[in-house]
């Protein structure tokens, strides 16, 4: 994947984080901070950043169980 592409990449994850934050209602904000966090592990894990993919691996987790884990049935 061409430099350009990957910086690309990084911005897409940047507007789907930023674009999270005018969600109102809490599981579309989560689904969104999802999205965001799938696309920055792809980006760390094409520039070999380990902190991008361990974080946004806990983003992504935390955001999942706010949606999926907290249910009681």
């Amino acid at each position: 994947m061409s430099h350009v592409a990957i910086d690309y990449l990084g911005w897409t994850a940047t507007a789907a984080f930023v674009g999270s934050y005018f969600f109102t209602r809490p599981s579309l904000l989560r689904g969104a901070q999802m999205f965001g966090a799938l696309l920055w592990v792809t980006y760390g894990v094409l520039i070999k950043a380990s902190p991008v993919i361990v974080a946004n691996v806990l983003v992504f987790s935390a955001a999942a169980w706010t949606i999926y884990g907290k249910r009681t049935f």
